[in-house]
């Protein structure tokens, strides 16, 4: 789109998370659509390279009507990792540290090889090298936690950070597992990863397709959210917050008072 300041955009952007910060909506006011909203992403992602940070995967946005529901957005988005945003399983997270911190329950993904869009199950669980249980911190850098399609696209849809359970082998079916979100012993949230696009695979193909169109092909060795399973939660200070999915286990983070 002509006459948007994509570096400026991003800047704003990055101020505003590196200082917990809100901001109002941008998309209308510079006049964003969707896809100079994926420039603006990777101009706010090579920020973070630029000081030290390393690309290590891909994350799944608004795969579940919950998330949909939730936010007011009507169609699947995808984001950056990097590095810096891993918490180990267990570890803990400052809510300080961000505007107004959620989480939520996912399944994440090992990457061995570039699956190709719509590759069959078979050919899949030789792709994929393991599978594990994640909780995904989203933070909105906008006010109140709203915004339109081009401006989360552009905030890299919300991802701050995230945890990883034990990986584990690729089971036979991912399609109807139970997922819970406990807090403090807890349930917060059920759900099922059915909701992730109805199998959490669907995510990791539409993944590779939307991905594809800006340039970015995954790689050997990357992480892979596959998108959440419920509604998020706000991250309190002090909270515990486990993540339980069938088959696959727990991951879990707790919250610095």
């Amino acid at each position: 789109m002509i006459g948007v300041d994509t570096l400026g955009v991003a800047a704003k952007l990055g101020e505003a998370a590196d200082t917990a910060t809100a901001i109002p909506q941008l998309a209308a006011e510079v006049g964003l659509d969707v896809p100079t909203a994926y420039g603006v992403q990777a101009a706010l992602v090579q920020r973070r390279l630029e000081r030290g940070e390393r690309l290590i995967g891909l994350k799944m946005g608004l795969t579940s009507r919950a998330k949909m529901a939730q936010v007011g957005v009507d169609e699947v988005i995808w984001g950056r990792l990097t590095d810096a945003m891993r918490v180990p399983d267990g570890g803990v997270v400052d809510p300080s540290a961000y505007i107004h911190p959620r989480v939520e329950p996912e399944v994440a993904f090992l990457l061995d090889r570039l699956p190709e869009p719509g590759e069959p199950v078979g050919d899949f669980a030789s792709a994929v090298r393991a599978v594990a249980p994640a909780i995904e911190l989203i933070d909105s850098r906008y006010a109140d936690f709203r915004f339109s399609l081009p401006d989360v696209i552009a905030d890299n849809t919300s991802a701050a950070a995230f945890v990883i359970g034990p990986w584990s082998p690729v089971p036979a079916g991912l399609d109807n597992l139970g997922v819970l979100l406990e807090v403090d012993g807890r349930v917060a949230q059920v759900g099922s990863t059915a909701a992730i696009l109805g199998d959490p695979r669907r995510a990791l193909d539409e993944g590779i397709r939307l991905a594809g169109r800006h340039g970015v092909r995954l790689q050997s060795g990357w992480v892979f959210l596959a998108g959440a399973a419920t509604a998020a939660v706000p991250l309190r200070p002090g909270a515990h917050v486990r993540a339980v999915v069938e088959k696959l286990g727990t991951a879990s983070l707790r919250a610095a008072s």
